[in-house]
């Protein structure tokens, strides 16, 4: 791992920030809090006429965004389970597909992808091995379009019981096998507090492996300073390994975004 110190560039999740005014409005406000990239969940949902307009409006960038697909409800909230059901592949390689022709629109360079809520009746390792397999059929698509898969592992003591991939390590472990540049993982430092710890130890040690961060405070999921994590601290060393994506502020702010996060942002800027 090279240690070459480079700027934290933070970006906002404006399905979680900015909610006291109407979603394109965010992108706006995403910009006057100082930052010059936004991410969104789901793009089977939005208007991508007016999210194109309203960004190059104010010259931000798309950070990220999540793997969706126009016809089916696979990658809806009440569908989660798809990699893991290897019967799902075709549906999932598809929507992989429609979600890198909107990121290439959109000049996006990471789509996340959450891997589905276990099985009750097949293995672990079965599971393991379809989420793998998924990957690997979906990677030449990513790597045509010039973008990364982000898999992401989510706790499953507090926000999502019954998801398969909690596991930083087994994480890192399914992106190696896959064995591509264009398939990493999306290392979320709250779910990550939550079900691991170590964080600083765990970032150094596989930053080679990570696409992109996501960020909020433990516990409640609020913003940095309200809970128990030192963040500064833990974006100083990101920054000290050369790390050259984004870190999202994907957080429920406890009061209005501006004043929750203006004081952390600028404190980051001066990192």
């Amino acid at each position: 791992m090279t240690m070459v110190t480079t700027m934290i560039k933070l970006s906002a999740c404006i399905e979680m920030l900015f909610r006291e005014v109407e979603f394109l409005q965010r992108i706006v406000e995403t910009k006057r809090l100082g930052l010059d990239a936004y991410e969104f969940w789901s793009w089977a949902n939005k208007d991508l006429d007016a999210l194109e307009a309203q960004q190059r409006a104010t010259g931000l960038k798309l950070a990220a965004l999540a793997a969706a697909a126009r016809s089916n409800t696979l990658f809806s909230d009440r569908n989660r389970q798809n990699l893991v059901d290897p019967a799902n592949r075709a549906d999932f390689v598809q929507g992989i597909a429609e979600s890198v022709e909107v990121a290439t629109r959109l000049g996006c360079p990471t789509i996340i992808v959450t891997v589905g809520n276990e099985l009750p009746n097949r293995s672990r390792e079965e599971q393991r091995q379809s989420i793998i397999d998924g990957l690997i059929a979906a990677a030449p698509l990513a790597e045509r379009g010039g973008v990364t898969l982000v898999v992401e592992p989510l706790n499953t003591l507090v926000d999502h019981k019954g998801y398969f991939l909690w596991s930083s390590r087994e994480g890192f472990e399914i992106v190696r096998a896959v064995g591509s540049p264009h398939v990493k993982l999306l290392y979320d430092i709250y779910h990550q507090q939550i079900m691991e710890g170590n964080l600083i130890a765990t970032i150094e040690a596989n930053i080679d492996l990570i696409g992109h961060f996501h960020m909020a405070d433990v516990p409640g999921r609020h913003e940095p300073g309200t809970g128990e994590i030192n963040y500064l601290n833990v974006l100083r060393r990101i920054a000290a390994t050369g790390y050259q994506g984004y870190v999202g502020l994907e957080l429920r702010p406890t009061k209005p975004t501006h004043e929750a996060l203006r004081d952390f942002v600028q404190a980051v800027a001066a990192l």
